[in-house]
């Protein structure tokens, strides 16, 4: 287990705090829709943290050849079992050089809010040194105010009720955040460290790892596509 995550119900619990029954569980967002219609069709793309496949099957089934990375092992044969054939790698994300580029690398769940900065930096450069030079890095981050609208809740498709139930300050500007998912017959939690990055702050960490913001992709500001720097 990762310092300062925890997980807690039924099944297999991953190093940072996720269990895997519950994302085998949780429908499909609107993720593969902004992916698809940021990047080329037909694209390579290397899924870092792709969890139990929600969003690798939707873009497989799009057209896109996806490369699936997990550090879980329970995580990539629930992959594996979702979508039949498709390339899976047991890699931590920052430790992860497959020795090949790819048109999009796609850095999803808000891992660029990481507590340690020397790790934010790994992810961010595991994904510089997958992406082709004309290629992009789509990248998820937190949204304003995400740690201060506490509590809140939303119902997911699956019939699940997820709660962002506290965001407790650690020290450094991390914070230490407990969610809770329900369904009618059972529930997780799952506690996670995240620093909140300020725009600038986002954008420098991109530029240390050789990238630059290219443009915003909803009007949340969730989803930003990264290029590479121009020589």
């Amino acid at each position: 287990m990762r310092e300062g995550h925890e997980g807690t119900g039924a099944g297999a619990i991953t190093p940072d705090g996720c269990a895997v029954e519950l994302y085998r569980r949780l429908a499909v967002g609107n993720e593969p829709d902004v992916i698809a219609a940021a990047v080329p069709p037909g694209a390579t793309l290397l899924e870092l943290g792709c969890g139990a496949g929600r969003v690798t099957g939707p873009l497989v089934e799009r057209g896109f050849a996806v490369t699936a990375v997990d550090e879980s092992a329970e995580m990539l044969a629930a992959v594996r079992e979702r979508v039949p054939g498709v390339e899976t790698v047991l890699s931590p994300i920052e430790a992860l050089d497959l020795g090949r580029r790819f048109d999009v690398v796609m850095l999803a769940s808000y891992l660029v809010h990481t507590a340690e900065h020397d790790t934010r930096q790994a992810l961010l450069e595991t994904c510089r040194r997958h992406v082709e030079d004309d290629g992009c890095v789509l990248i998820q981050r937190e949204g304003e105010n995400w740690h201060r609208e506490v509590p809140r809740e939303r119902v997911d498709a699956a019939g699940c009720t997820v709660r962002i139930v506290s965001a407790r300050p650690v020290g450094d500007g991390v914070d230490a955040v407990l969610a809770e998912y329900l369904f009618p017959d059972a529930r997780w939690t799952q506690t996670f460290l995240s620093r909140p990055l300020a725009p600038e702050d986002f954008e420098r960490h991109l530029g240390e790892a050789g990238l630059v913001v290219d443009t915003t992709l909803t009007d949340d500001g969730t989803w930003v596509r990264a290029r590479p720097k121009s020589p």
